[in-house]
């Protein structure tokens, strides 16, 4: 090959090499141009609800945002833990995007001025009536809302269909207080041999939580809000302790001197599931318990009835609502993208398939009972069941001085318990120490 054909040769590889170099460059240039975002999150386990949730809504704010690069860091928790690590990240100023909140925190976070408020960008979103009214409401603090109740859970009755045929007692008979106890007092006289017991009644640091349902079927509340406050004007005043209360708390009393003993620990469900109480009161989350392969004909080995037992059937049962509530704290850097991540979560679109996976009631009234309603129905065991409780729900306070309040409960229900006092000293004794907590005594 001659000089010029070895020159002409090169030429072209030359120009072949600067055309693929050039096209290189400007086959993308909106990927070499975009945004880095990295979105923080603070949450509460299990991991495998996040896992589906923010898979699903990064892709999407992606997709919303081809301008920029989207990624989501995120640290999950044990519950016991969370509470206090977002405390502790809030307080140093670290800089977080989104949380969640036990209901019952959301007082405490929004008071410290660690939570956004989310007020104003709530009513331009224009989905409040999507929510059940008690829901939307638990993610208020002082009227301004301070986060979005993403998911719920409901306490009802849960049965061993065979355990309950075995003792001849039919599941209606456990829908009044009487009926409760007798037919508790049959299953530990006939499953005692088996190491099984009849009822369970919670004696562990929830323990307040299930005696609620009777303090509000009764008429009763935790607190009420009284004028005449030392430093507040008007402010919250314990109310537990009224003639509903004291009734309420007269049925445990009457459990106990049944035979039914007070369980000092808590599995949520596990110990149901294991066949160690032929009934149970317990959340929705007792689904869990069981294998997800199991729940298509779990109907026939379990039961639930949708309440709490009543006094008598003509009075209406109440339970307790909890669950979680999604939060943009005042130290995110990046609050609306953070409110766009928040929305995208709780799309139904985006919402359904975690719940189906995970077995959680929705706050949305298009999920509980609109078009999403049958996809949850046809693979939750007793969706419908769970479902219709919500509007016999109630919601415990979400005040910063809630939990020593429900400490307080706790131990008042310990003394009845094991006879210590009866109800309605253990109970005056509670409030006393309760309003001074309140503040209403220096």
């Amino acid at each position: 090959m001659n000089l010029t054909k070895i020159i002409l040769v090169c030429s072209i590889i030359l120009v072949i090499s600067l055309i693929l170099l050039i096209g290189h460059s400007f086959k993308n240039p909106i990927t070499a141009q975009k945004k880095q975002v990295t979105l923080t999150a603070i949450l509460s386990e299990p991991k495998e609800r996040w896992d589906i949730l923010f898979k699903t809504a990064q892709q999407k704010l992606n997709e919303k945002h081809p301008d920029m690069d989207i990624k989501i860091d995120y640290t999950v928790l044990p519950y016991d833990a969370t509470r206090t690590q977002l405390l502790t990240a809030m307080a140093g100023r670290t800089a977080i995007d989104l949380v969640s909140v036990d209901q019952t925190w959301l007082g405490e976070f929004a008071q410290g001025g660690f939570l956004s408020d989310l007020t104003d960008r709530a009513k331009l979103w224009g989905k409040e009536k999507d929510w059940y009214q008690t829901n939307w409401e638990g993610g208020k603090y002082n009227g301004r809302l301070y986060g979005i109740w993403a998911w719920t859970d409901i306490r009802a009755m849960w049965y061993w269909k065979d355990l309950l045929s075995r003792a001849g007692i039919s599941p209606d008979s456990l829908k009044t207080w009487n009926g409760y106890i007798a037919d508790a007092m049959q299953l530990n006289n006939v499953l005692k041999d088996q190491g099984i017991q009849g009822v369970h009644l919670v004696g562990a640091s929830q323990s307040p939580d299930m005696w609620y349902p009777y303090l509000w079927m009764l008429g009763g509340d935790i607190l009420k809000q009284k004028t005449g406050h030392p430093t507040k004007g008007t402010y919250w005043f314990p109310a537990f302790n009224s003639t509903a209360g004291i009734k309420a708390l007269e049925f445990l009393k009457q459990q106990v001197n049944a035979g039914i003993r007070p369980q000092i620990n808590h599995f949520w469900g596990e110990e149901f599931a294991d066949r160690k109480f032929a009934v149970m009161l317990e959340g929705s989350w007792l689904l869990s318990a069981f294998p997800h392969e199991q729940w298509t004909n779990l109907s026939q080995k379990i039961g639930l009835l949708p309440m709490f037992p009543v006094p008598d059937l003509g009075q209406r049962s109440a339970t307790m609502l909890g669950g979680w509530v999604l939060c943009i704290p005042e130290t995110s850097q990046n609050k609306n993208l953070a409110w766009e991540l928040l929305t995208t979560m709780v799309d139904p679109q985006v919402l359904t398939p975690m719940l189906q996976k995970e077995g959680y009631l929705p706050t949305q009234k298009p999920i509980g009972e609109g078009q999403y309603a049958a996809y949850l129905n046809s693979s939750i065991p007793y969706y419908k069941e769970m479902i219709s409780m919500i509007s016999i729900g109630h919601i415990r306070p979400n005040i910063p001085e809630y939990p020593q309040i429900a400490e307080n409960v706790k131990e008042a229900i310990d003394e009845v318990y094991y006879d210590i006092k009866d109800p309605k000293q253990a109970l005056d004794e509670a409030a006393v120490k309760s309003s001074k907590v309140l503040g209403w005594v220096n």
